[in-house]
């Protein structure tokens, strides 16, 4: 007589139940996705990758992750599935004004490079890591509103490795749920309503935005520089610590004087460089670079 049990397990597995995935399986993917885009998936994570990989998986009728493997790292077409894996393996949560602290600094420090750049001086701004774009378009709301009536030209660039993201953030389009914590006169001011209940950022805004993908380990072939801030919160932890030293001091040297820098608190807490000062702060983790006389300001 069958086992009552091994009657359920083959209906869950007629439902496109995946099998668990082997420690050894685990340490497989987790050593190609940092190979390939130098993020380090946590132990704790396992389940989110044998989800990721199981649905991706199930849509090409594939039941073992091995063999999926080998799919993706062989032959002619692997590079096309790796593209697709990894737009699902990389997408990071977001939201508007996600850290208001860090935005409520970037204005007042936007304010304060103004009263000494001269007119021509254009304010460039970079935000890594960016996903679905609401962190770009953040920016851009801060920099609209400190430097449109002066004169001051700007612009806001958002990196991911995420071509899907970027595609959606090109567009500007969001549910009304996403827009909950946008204040709300950037919300009257900077949002158009439009059709299936979504918003869309004004293009006067959108126009002054730039996305491009980028891999934070290769950011010698990204050619920007000049930077008036550099936003790279929530993007360092997933990198091994000798990664992001490097990545730091790559973003660094991308920075004019009196620049900042913006990290997420609590990333990078043993990290100097010999041009940038830390903000005494014990809620933010960001940092200035210094101007000829080694003071804090724009040029």
């Amino acid at each position: 007589m069958s086992n009552p049990s091994d009657f359920f397990s083959n209906k869950r597995s007629g439902f496109g139940m995946m099998p668990d995935m082997e420690e050894e399986q685990f340490l497989l993917w987790q050593n190609l996705l940092e190979e390939r885009t130098g993020m380090c998936l946590a132990p704790q994570r396992k389940s989110f990758l044998q989800t990721s990989l199981g649905i991706r998986m199930r849509e090409l009728g594939c039941d073992d992750y091995e063999d999926y493997y080998k799919k993706v790292t062989t032959g002619s077409g692997g590079g096309i599935e790796w593209s697709i894996l990894s737009d699902r393996l990389t997408v990071q949560e977001t939201r508007f004004f996600r850290d208001p602290d860090a935005m409520a600094f970037v204005k007042n420090h936007l304010l304060a490079m103004v009263k000494t750049a001269p007119q021509d001086r254009s304010f460039d701004i970079l935000s890594m890591g960016c996903s679905s774009g609401e962190e770009v378009y953040s920016l851009a709301m801060l920099a609209d509103e400190c430097l449109s009536h002066l004169g001051f030209k700007y612009s806001v660039t958002g990196t991911d490795l995420s071509t899907v993201v970027l595609r959606k953030a090109r567009q500007g389009k969001y549910p009304i749920r996403k827009l909950e914590t946008l204040p709300a006169s950037y919300r009257q001011r900077y949002c158009i309503a439009v059709e299936n209940n979504e918003y869309q950022i004004i293009s006067g805004l959108r126009d002054r935005t730039c996305f491009s993908q980028v891999n934070a380990l290769n950011l010698d072939a990204f050619p920007v520089s000049g930077l008036s801030i550099i936003y790279c919160q929530n993007l360092l932890i997933y990198f091994r610590r000798w990664r992001r030293r490097e990545i730091l001091n790559a973003l660094a040297d991308r920075l004019v004087e009196g620049g900042i820098l913006v990290t997420g608190l609590g990333e990078m807490v043993d990290w100097q460089h010999p041009n940038l000062v830390q903000v005494d702060s014990n809620k933010l983790s960001i940092y200035v670079r210094r101007d000829n006389n080694n003071q804090m300001g724009g040029r």
